[in-house]
């Protein structure tokens, strides 16, 4: 596994539970070349006197050169933790009576760098914007646990370009599970008629 170890004195937002870790900040990377390439990979984070610090996804390509899953030292980044992580966000906040649903919203439910919205329920679509290597790298098991507990089937992933070319990554829009969302939905929000395209984002009010 990496380890990234932290320049002396840059451990401080670690120590205060904040998820992002900058170039700037890390002293050196210790791991195998092809896994130092692996973008979202998983890397122990050690301060630099060797106290460990956390679990993150790592991406040499990426100002923010990790962006951490878990501050707990017994807690592995696998599956399990994906299932917990939806889990629990989609319990937050399904009762939510507003369309779209936002989900999964990322470092607030422990998933950096996620974007989840439900339109139209069950029989609706789920759309969700991967903006990180982390969860890039365990999209399936984000998909398969939104559908779990969702019990919604149609999963379209939408991309900021500006975001993923940031990260290193390319560029992909297209349905990841179910069906493709239509072009427009008709939507009310306070009062006011308008078509989004779900799939862009984009809004169109009606005359």
């Amino acid at each position: 596994m990496l380890i990234i170890t932290i320049k002396q004195g840059k451990e401080k937002s670690l120590l205060e539970r904040q998820p992002w870790i900058y170039a700037s900040a890390v002293e050196r990377v210790d791991g195998r070349p092809q896994e130092k390439m692996t973008a979202g990979i998983t890397a122990l984070v050690h301060a630099s006197n060797g106290q460990f610090l956390a679990r993150a996804a790592y991406n040499s390509k990426s100002q923010i050169r990790a962006r951490v899953w878990s501050f707990e030292p017994d807690e592995p980044v696998d599956h399990a933790l994906i299932k917990r992580r939806v889990k629990a966000a989609v319990a937050k906040r399904s009762g939510a009576k507003t369309t779209p649903v936002q989900l999964v919203v990322g470092e607030e439910d422990g998933l950096s760098g996620l974007v989840a919205e439900w339109y139209g329920g069950v029989k609706g679509y789920l759309v969700c914007e991967f903006q990180a290597a982390g969860v890039d790298a365990w999209k399936v098991a984000i998909v398969q646990s939104l559908i779990a507990e969702t019990g919604c089937k149609n999963v379209y992933e939408r991309a900021d370009a500006l975001l993923r070319k940031g990260e290193g990554l390319r560029v992909l829009s297209g349905v990841l599970a179910g069906e493709e969302p239509p072009d427009a939905i008709e939507m009310t929000e306070k009062g006011v008629r308008y078509s989004l395209n779900i799939k862009t984002g984009r809004k169109n009010k009606f005359a």
